[in-house]
């Protein structure tokens, strides 16, 4: 896991090539230890970028909820910068969930 003890897809990638390499050093050395340490991190790593995923495609979705609210809200007040602003949520969280699919 990263430092802020949230998921990352940077440190969940590190981890699983980290993990992979380590693997290869024990097979190719005869260190089991390696190899299942290698497999562990790797594991980890993966599980890492897929809960990070989870949590964008999460993040996005409520940013897509509180954007449309705030368009509605906007277009019924006539409050035509509320109203945009709340597009634009709206779609950046459109576009969040679309990259953690």
């Amino acid at each position: 896991m990263s430092y802020t003890n949230e998921p990352s897809k940077v440190s969940g990638n590190f981890h699983s090539v980290k993990g992979t390499v380590v693997e290869t050093v024990g097979n190719l050395t005869g260190a089991q230890s390696w190899t299942d340490s290698g497999k562990r991190e790797h594991a980890a790593g993966e599980a890492e970028v897929k809960a990070a995923q989870a949590k964008g495609y999460v993040d996005g979705a409520s940013d897509r909820v509180e954007g449309k609210k705030d368009a509605v809200v906007g277009a019924v007040t006539g409050d035509k910068q509320q109203q945009l602003s709340g597009n634009a949520q709206h779609e950046a969280g459109k576009a969040q969930m679309d990259i953690n699919k």
